[in-house]
């Protein structure tokens, strides 16, 4: 079981993302209001809480969404789900479809300290069931085959 750290989303792709109260998840569209929303396999992007914590405890100066990440996970180890993995956290169903990505050109965090966890730590997701997410709520990997 894992706790919601953060809810995050952007006007703009390229952008470090913002804090906001809750996200309305759109079935098969991602975050309303997001600009990586859309009909594409990464509508929802998920770090570790941890890992941006260790990532601070070397000296990064950074906020949440900083590292363009939509939702920020304590107590689930996200790198090693498998691709097709399935999460819950109230009505909403995410699809894990994609585990790092490569960085096309370095952000400011990368040009600061010589590298970026987003790449490498950060897992994607399409959203299956929409509905609301905000901070503290219970997110969970689902255990058996639900639609």
């Amino acid at each position: 079981m894992g706790k919601v750290m953060a809810v995050c989303i952007s006007e703009k792709k390229g952008t470090q993302k913002t804090r906001v109260e809750e996200g309305h998840f759109i079935e098969e569209f991602g975050i309303e209001g997001d600009a990586h929303a859309g009909k594409w396999h990464r509508q929802v992007s998920l770090l570790s809480f941890d890992t941006i914590e260790d990532f601070k405890a070397r000296g990064a100066e950074i906020g949440n969404g900083a590292f363009g990440e939509n939702v920020i996970v304590q107590g689930i180890d996200l790198i090693h789900l498998p691709i097709g993995t399935r999460l819950v956290c109230g009505d909403i169903l995410l699809e894990v479809t994609q585990i790092g990505k490569e960085c096309h050109s370095h952000c400011e965090i990368y040009k600061k300290m010589g590298e970026c966890i987003m790449p490498t730590n950060g897992i994607f997701t399409r959203v299956l069931h929409g509905g609301l997410m905000k901070e503290g709520d219970e997110i969970t990997v689902c255990t058996e085959l639900e639609s």
